[in-house]
Formats: C-alpha cells, sequence, structure tokens
C-alpha cells in the first residue's frame, strides 16, 4: 500500500551554517499542525463569527471587495476559520489552495457549473454518489451541458469517451459509493485535455492523494470522515491555485459558502483523523472478513477483501482502505429493510465517517431517486446494506450484525 510523505515541511533545528534544516511531514502530522494561522497562539481553533468586517479606509475596502478570497471583508467572499481549514486540507492534498463550501453537493456543484458552461461536454463514470448524479443527469441539460457515461472500472472507459475540444471535466468518485468500485488514478491523471475530477470522500487524504497521480481536481463531502463527528456540514474542493482562484470567484457569487463554526468543528476533526481512519479501517476489513464467511450475506465488498475485484489496485494506489463496507441480504427489499431495522448498536442513518457505526438501505435513502435500471447499472440491490465502521470494538459490532441477520432469518421463515 503507499504511504506518501508530503512535500508540507517544517523548521527543525541543525547546527552549523545549515541554519534550519526543512524536513517533509507525514500526512498524520500534517492533520494534527496544519491550518492555524487565524488560531495561534490558541490550540483549539478559533471561530471568527463574524459576517462582516471594519476596513480601515475606502482603498482598503475596495481591495478587499476586488481581491480572491479575501477573508476579512464580508464572508461569503471568505472567512479566517474557514481560511484555516482550507490550508488544511491543501496541505493534506498536497494541493496549491483549496476552497470550502456549505456541503458537498455545494463543492460538487460549483466544480461542475463553475468551469462548465452551455455546449461542454462531461464524461463521468456510472459509480457515483447519486446527488452527483442527479446534477449531471438532471441539472446539466437545462444548461446545454451533455454527459457521458461511463464504467468508470473498466480500462480505457473514461478516456475513450472524451471529445477533444469539447470535454471539461471527467468525473470519477474512488471508492465510489456505495459498493466500493475504484476507478484507477493514474490512468485517469494522464488523461489529456480536460480537467479530471475525483470525488475522494470514502478514502480521505489518509487513503490517497489523487493529485499526486495527475489528477487536477479533489472533492470531499467533509461532513463525513474529514470533520467525522456528525456536527458540520462541509464541502472542499482541493486543486490548483489558479482553478482555486476561478472556483472561489464563482462561490461568492453562488453563495454555498462555509460556515466558520462547521469550518471550525472540520479543523477539530481533522486533528483525529489519522486515529480515526486507521481504527476504522482496520475494524471495517476485520467485519468484512467475517461476513464474507457469513452464508446469510451475499457480494462483501471491501478494499481490502481479496475477493474484491480491484483489490490488486487498492493495494497499489491506496494507503489506509477505509470503513465502508457493502454487501447484499438475500431476501429483496423486506431482508434488507429487516436488518438495517434490526440493529442495535449501528444505528440506521444516511451519513458515514463518524465515531458511531451506521448502516444505510442505499435504494430507500441515499440512492433513493434513482430508476431500478440505474440502480442495477451500478450494482444496488433491493437488499444491499452500506456499513459505516466506527470507532466501538469490533466483537461488540460483530454480535451486532450477527442478531440483526438472526432477525432477518426469523422474519423470512
Amino acid at each position: 500500500m503507499t504511504d506518501p510523505t508530503s512535500e508540507h515541511t517544517a523548521d527543525t533545528e541543525s547546527s552549523g551554517d545549515e541554519g534550519k534544516k526543512r524536513t517533509p511531514l507525514h500526512p498524520d502530522t500534517i492533520a494534527v499542525r496544519a491550518g492555524r494561522a487565524s488560531s495561534d497562539p490558541a490550540l483549539a481553533p478559533v471561530v471568527w463569527a463574524s459576517s462582516t468586517f471594519v476596513s480601515a479606509n475606502v482603498e482598503e475596502a475596495r481591495a478587499a471587495a476586488t481581491s480572491i478570497g479575501s477573508d476579512r471583508f464580508y464572508s461569503r467572499y471568505g472567512n479566517p476559520t474557514v481560511s484555516d481549514f482550507e490550508q488544511a486540507v491543501a496541505e493534506l492534498e498536497g494541493a496549491e489552495g483549496a476552497r470550502a463550501f456549505g456541503s458537498g453537493m455545494g463543492a460538487v456543484s460549483a466544480v461542475i457549473l463553475g468551469l462548465c458552461s452551455q455546449g461542454d461536454h462531461i464524461v463521468a463514470a456510472r459509480q457515483i454518489y447519486a446527488g452527483t448524479q442527479l446534477v449531471l443527469q438532471a441539472v446539466c441539460p437545462r444548461f446545454g451541458i451533455d454527459v457521458t457515461w461511463v464504467d468508470g472500472t473498466e480500462p480505457g472507459a473514461l478516456a475513450a469517451a472524451v471529445r477533444p475540444g469539447k470535454t471539461i471535466l471527467v468525473w470519477a468518485e474512488t471508492p465510489a459509493n456505495p459498493r466500493l468500485d475504484l476507478v484507477d488514478l493514474d490512468e485517469l491523471g494522464a488523461i489529456a485535455g480536460p480537467m479530471t475530477v475525483v470525488d475522494s470522500t470514502f478514502a480521505t487524504p489518509l487513503g490517497q492523494r489523487p493529485l499526486d497521480h495527475g489528477v487536477d481536481i479533489v472533492v470531499h463531502s467533509a461532513t463525513k470522515a474529514l470533520a467525522g463527528h456528525n456536527d458540520a456540514t462541509l464541502g472542499v474542493v482541493a486543486t490548483s491555485a489558479e482553478l482555486v482562484q476561478w472556483l472561489t470567484g464563482f462561490a461568492v457569487l453562488q453563495g454555498a459558502n462555509a460556515s466558520p463554526w462547521d469550518a471550525a468543528a472540520g479543523l477539530r476533526g481533522l486533528r483525529t483523523l489519522p486515529v480515526r481512519f486507521a481504527r476504522q479501517s482496520e475494524s471495517a476489513l476485520d467485519l468484512a472478513r467475517w461476513l464474507e464467511k457469513d452464508g446469510r450475506v451475499t457480494e462483501v465488498r471491501h478494499p481490502g477483501l481479496e475477493s474484491h475485484p480491484q483489490h490488486e489496485l487498492a493495494v497499489r494506489q491506496m494507503g489506509l482502505l477505509g470503513g465502508l463496507v457493502c454487501f447484499d441480504v438475500p431476501g429483496g427489499r423486506d431482508a434488507g429493510r429487516v436488518f438495517v431495522e434490526s440493529v442495535g448498536l449501528a444505528q440506521l442513518a444516511s451519513s458515514l465517517g463518524g465515531p458511531e457505526t451506521l448502516v444505510t438501505h442505499p435504494a430507500s435513502t441515499t440512492h433513493v431517486n434513482l430508476l431500478p435500471d440505474e440502480l442495477a447499472a451500478i450494482g444496488i440491490g433491493p437488499g444491499t446494506v452500506r456499513l459505516s465502521v466506527g470507532l466501538e470494538h469490533p466483537d461488540d459490532l460483530r454480535a451486532d450484525l450477527d442478531q440483526a441477520l438472526t432477525a432477518v432469518g426469523r422474519a423470512s421463515g
């Protein structure tokens, strides 16, 4: 598995004429130390709650109003707490900059509508979050933006669908919601011409860094593992300085800006992301291996399982493999419903990445707006269950899943 060391550096003491030596930091350290410029010397993130900032004179006000990303003018343009969160995510992703939004879908919409215009073309992997799919499938046609759908797991499919001179974005999600399908990041990053985008929400920067593979833009629903405590609603885009400027200009008009309170919660979440994500990845693989041996479920998916059809790719391009498990409960929608309603320690909720283990029935919640043939095309069945593994002891979680599967058996018997 990859274990990239970031280019982020810190001052360390050295002797002689060298003075201070710059040494690279690991992502675990960056998560703890980055994003503190507006909080120093406080250890906890400082919340700049003001929506409006006073200018010393007209010239200063004019400079702020006409600059990109001013964070001491009006909080729709920027905010010091939000800037710290953006800087921390950018450093974790190895990006030149980042822009935060009020939600993951705010970030998704800003990238799509901020970069594409009438007559443009987008290539999208079929295996993506349903909200993103609906933007591409229902909103884009209203603006004259054409979208081609391909199987993102098929080698060469994304590149083959590019229309030279017309395609502006190539969009992929890896690992994909909910069945954890993967896209080859090296292959995606090698596509010349259009801008390439990866929704890396499930992986986090501790699992993979798409920009290191040549990808242009990384999108996160930071509501999930990055913030990690189910108390913040955030989205973030990490990319080049030029694209951050462009997206910031659009974001000021779009108005889907991140709250400083949520940004502070996001910063707090980043401080513990390495240990949380490592524990969740380990527990998820443990539970996936147990489920795979249990005859009461089928099609167990986790990138760490040797049975995952893209396991070798996961090992090659990912570090930590994530806290999500997907599986099918035989017996159709009723069996899936009984399972998610029978768990006791796990809870039925449509999110992921937090300290609590959550179960979701995708066909009824996260992907409820998709037609049956669309669900089938991405492998979501009536009994598909998505499990977001939290920080509870895996033995307790195993016992909870076992009794829920027993309840399914009683209901069907």
